[in-house]
């Protein structure tokens, strides 16, 4: 398991490197296990909100796989076995890569199949290729303990899915109306107006933590929207001196759950700087220490190391 911790913990968040290109028209629907299963199911781009909202009452297992993959089909029926074994702990959601390019993207598939998780709306890197059902146990009993350690721990009834249904749809208790009002308007693509929610929520109440990392989260929205993965890494490997470049990829690396790639890059860069550089370096290092959670270790240690590099 590839450093598996999500890139946060807050309710209402959203994975955000798949926002950063979004497709034009709803992709067609996904094949692999039926939708009428609440602990299997296909997923696409279209339909993957759902399972965003699902993986904040229980951890979701996300196997990007193709038909014309042997070990692709292979994998699949293995953890549909292996998920089914936990009792609703887990779920799996079917990705054909084909009919899923956003999702694919999103979560850097270098092969397929490629297993990821999402947990409480953040990607966790998981495996690639086949692996032994004793492997893949561990790594669901370690993908448990990080979703605990995030306050993940819902079930899902097998027997509340007829055939034909839809899968359960967890009930959550109602999110504050301005984090609703912001959550409302991340969906639908305005980061201004989200950031403009989260002000009011934070002026309203200076200690509501989860509107500074919200704003913290809609403001990485915002810079990363309408801007290409490509286009973004080709333009900090060209000008690997350009600030506003390396800016840009850090946000990248983060959204994508590269947390420290992101950090490092910026933390390398920052003794080169002037003053004013290295304050603007500061600032955006606070921001994405809120989007992952001020209590990650990855935050610790690069706290420590930029608090180095100041004094």
């Amino acid at each position: 398991m590839t450093d598996p911790t999500p890139t946060g913990g807050l309710r209402g968040a959203v994975d955000l490197s798949a926002l950063v290109q979004r497709q034009q028209q709803p992709a067609a629907a996904a094949g692999g296990p039926a939708t009428g299963d609440p602990l299997v199911f296909a997923t696409d781009d279209a339909s993957f909100g759902s399972t965003l909202e699902l993986s904040r009452t229980v951890p979701v297992v996300v196997v990007l796989w193709a038909t014309w993959s042997e070990q692709s089909t292979e994998l699949v029926g293995t953890l549909e076995r292996l998920v089914r074994a936990r009792d609703g702990r887990l779920v799996l959601a079917a990705a054909e890569a084909d009919r899923s390019p956003q999702l694919v993207q999103a979560f850097q598939a270098q092969a397929i199949p490629t297993v990821v998780a999402v947990v409480a709306g953040q990607p966790v890197p998981l495996f690639a290729g086949l692996q032994p059902d004793d492997v893949i146990d561990q790594v669901f009993d370690q993908l448990l303990e990080l979703a605990g350690q995030h306050g993940v721990t819902g079930r899902i009834d097998a027997e509340e899915g007829d055939e034909g249904a839809e899968p359960a749809e967890p009930v959550e208790e109602p999110l504050p109306p301005l984090h609703q009002e912001a959550y409302d308007a991340i969906e639908r693509g305005d980061y201004e107006a989200a950031a403009n929610a989260y002000r009011t929520a934070m002026a309203q109440d200076p200690r509501d933590e989860l509107a500074v990392a919200g704003l913290a989260q809609a403001n990485l929205l915002s810079r990363l929207q309408g801007k290409t993965l490509d286009a973004i890494r080709n333009a900090a490997a060209s000008a690997p001196d350009d600030l506003d470049a390396q800016l840009d990829v850090a946000d990248l690396d983060l959204s994508g759950g590269h947390v420290d790639d992101a950090f490092d890059r910026l933390l390398s860069l920052f003794p080169k700087l002037d003053a004013d550089d290295k304050k603007r370096v500061r600032e955006r290092l606070v921001e994405l220490f809120e989007v992952v959670g001020t209590e990650d270790p990855r935050v610790t240690a690069a706290r420590r190391r930029l608090a180095n590099l100041l004094f």
